[in-house]
């Protein structure tokens, strides 16, 4: 697919799992998008989807709208670190990255000194939604920011505004990534119980799916922990930030996460198991196999 010669419409940074569908589901709309990723891997997907991508923000043309999808704070500290007033003062900056209230304010305070308007607006619905084009994006910035980044935005995915303050943004997926994260280890939880009562499990995710204790992440992830190899579509690390995010938004407001914390364990266990960089359904296996609850059971009864 050729891309455009012409000074692009936006710049989207970081095409990984779920950016490169974010980016290629704008440039299918009819939007003019330059790439930046450092991974050559990340650039030549992008080319293949008619994205011109570069390694650096500074060997990136100018454009009125830049989205951010890095993985982490420190990453985005960085990237903001490397932004010349020059170009700032121009742009329309949208943090679409999931990085916790203080880290978007911080940045969003910088790029502000800059010049720039920033819009604060991480999604949810995983890569999926990114590639359907259906991501429930939680935007907070003030009006004429908003006004001028909806019309992208909307390419993506619903648009919810949920405050006019950046960080209000983050605040919410906050919250989302709590229940994601809960939602996931009570999953895994449950079909490993399945199997040690000796049931299909599943079988059993067929059965309950259906009725009362159905849940979008139970569909989503349910199958996906019942195959000895699921493809990689949401990694363990990111629920390893994500939950680390929680807490600290949680100990900062004195609140108490118990249920956040025991999930928490569970992904912190996958990594140490060396699934980090495997989907985030392979927490199950933090689970013993009902073998090896037999076996214990017999060893407690000759003791």
């Amino acid at each position: 697919m050729p891309t455009s010669s012409l000074s692009p419409d936006v710049t989207f940074i970081g095409l990984g799992a779920i950016g490169l569908p974010m980016a290629s589901q704008l440039a299918r709309s009819g939007l003019r998008v330059g790439g930046v990723d450092p991974s050559e891997h990340a650039r030549e997907r992008a080319r293949d989807e008619g994205i011109l991508a570069v390694p650096s923000l500074g060997e990136a043309p100018v454009a009125p709208v830049v989205v951010v999808m890095v993985a982490t704070p420190a990453q985005l500290e960085n990237l903001v670190a490397q932004v010349l007033a020059e170009r700032a003062a121009a742009q329309h900056w949208v943090i679409m990255s999931t990085v916790g209230p203080e880290a978007a304010i911080a940045s969003g305070a910088r790029l502000t000194e800059l010049g720039a308007r920033v819009v604060d607006a991480p999604v949810t619905g995983g890569v999926p939604r990114a590639e359907s084009g259906e991501l429930t994006i939680f935007a907070s910035g003030d009006d004429q920011a908003l006004g001028a980044v909806s019309p992208v935005l909307e390419r993506m995915g619903l648009v919810r505004v949920v405050g006019a303050r950046v960080g209000d943004g983050q605040a919410i997926k906050v919250i989302n990534q709590h229940l994601c994260a809960v939602h996931i280890a009570v999953a895994a939880e449950s079909l490993a119980l399945a199997s040690s009562l000796g049931l299909d499990p599943a079988a059993v995710l067929g059965f309950v799916e259906t009725g009362a204790a159905a849940s979008w992440m139970l569909t989503d992830r349910g199958p996906r922990m019942l195959m000895s190899d699921p493809p990689v579509r949401s990694q363990i690390d990111i629920f390893v930030k994500d939950t680390g995010l929680v807490a600290a938004a949680a100990a900062e407001a004195g609140a108490e996460t118990p249920l956040l914390d025991a999930a928490r364990r569970r992904f912190l266990a996958a990594r140490e198991l060396g699934l980090g960089s495997s989907d985030d359904s392979r927490v199950i296996e933090t689970y013993p196999a009902p073998s090896d609850v037999v076996t214990a059971r017999a060893d407690g009864a000759t003791r």
